[in-house]
């Protein structure tokens, strides 16, 4: 499938199956998109763009509009903008990955990858492409290796191996409704052309309940079994009472509603753009995303919660899997809407109890 034809295809599936209707002007840039008419589309995305700067669908759509008309390098500068804005949505890494590929640039596709797969760990296209660019690598490490010592059988049966594997159909990955080729085929096959995927279409703000259904932790209880049937009643021996062993529901509740508290009072200084108070739920060993040290995250949270602009956040669904000691696990629906971006995602938070306080972590998007 062609890379116009694939990116066409996946648009039209987004359009029919989206139970949302979204405005007319993203319906008429997806519709110029479709159709192929990427010129008309690039100038409808700067249109609109120029009243909404930061709408992540439709500079998502010029990034694969610029794409479609070759011009690579304003597509990267694009999506490596958008990676920068939001950071948790994993699309744009992916296609910065395929644009890198095109230009054999195996490494930074490897790190686009990587982020995609942090951000999104069940984002099955971005691990299929990492495979992708991981073989790319090992052929080149191999040929290398060979243009050292031309005898290496060892280095030869691999490299062969793997241009094998590469060259099925001449391409390196079977498009899917989802799915992205990225790395080039080896050098007796032309590079397949990179496809783009279509922008996930947002769903708008469902009505939820104003507060979080109440926690639920899984308790443990014995079935009873009744005594066997006798033929003639028996005379039973009045059993001395047991040891009553404490239940772990009874230390595991209080702590469900402590963890639970923590976790919404996080979500709560996020919406009212504290910045303090919402820096202060995070722990002293927090793991920051995209490889930036405790600082570094920190001014950039701090910049993103006061640019202007309301911020809202609310948690579905928050339900405490497991506690451990000093350590917790929450898993939990979130919702994030701005002024140019709403999002719907779930979220799993790894809490720690530091100070008699629970704080994150480690968050990241998905199961």
């Amino acid at each position: 499938m062609s890379k116009r034809a694939l990116a066409a295809s996946l648009l039209l599936a987004s359009l029919i199956c989206s139970p949302v209707v979204r405005a007319d002007p993203l319906q008429d840039l997806q519709a110029l998109v479709k159709q192929g008419q990427f010129t008309q589309a690039l100038e409808r995305a700067d249109q609109m763009l120029a009243s909404k700067p930061r709408d992540a669908q439709v500079r998502f759509l010029k990034g694969v509009v610029l794409s479609e008309l070759n011009r690579n390098n304003d597509a990267i500068t694009v999506f490596q903008k958008l990676t920068e804005d939001y950071p948790e949505l994993p699309e744009p890494y992916n296609n910065l990955a395929v644009l890198y590929a095109q230009q054999r640039q195996y490494d930074k596709a490897r790190t686009a990858l990587e982020m995609a797969i942090r951000t999104h760990p069940s984002y099955a296209t971005a691990h299929e492409n990492l495979g992708d660019i991981y073989a790319r690598l090992a052929s080149q490490a191999y040929d290398k290796a060979l243009s050292l010592d031309s005898s290496n059988q060892g280095a030869q049966n691999k490299l062969a191996m793997i241009r094998e594997m590469m060259s099925v159909s001449g391409k390196t990955v079977r498009p899917t409704a989802t799915a992205t080729a990225v790395a080039a085929a080896p050098q007796t096959v032309r590079p397949a052309a990179p496809a783009v995927v279509a922008p996930p279409v947002v769903p708008a703000a469902q009505a939820r309940p104003a507060t979080p259904p109440p926690v639920m932790v899984a308790q443990n209880s014995k079935p009873v079994t009744p005594p066997p049937a006798t033929a003639a009643p028996v005379v039973k021996e009045e059993p001395k009472p047991a040891a009553k062993r404490p239940e772990p529901k009874d230390e595991a509740q209080p702590q469900a509603a402590a963890i639970s508290k923590a976790v919404q009072s996080w979500a709560s200084a996020w919406s009212r753009k504290d910045v303090k108070t919402y820096l202060s739920h995070y722990g002293r060993d927090f793991e920051p995303p995209k490889g930036l040290n405790r600082k570094a995250w920190e001014e950039e949270r701090s910049q993103r919660l006061t640019k202007p602009g309301n911020i809202e956040v609310e948690l579905e669904n928050v339900k405490v899997v497991s506690v451990s000691g000093d350590r917790a696990t929450v898993k939990l629906r979130q919702h994030y809407r701005s002024a140019n971006l709403s999002t719907s995602s779930n979220k799993t938070i790894g809490l720690v109890l530091q100070d008699g306080k629970w704080v994150i972590q480690q968050e990241r998007v998905g199961g």
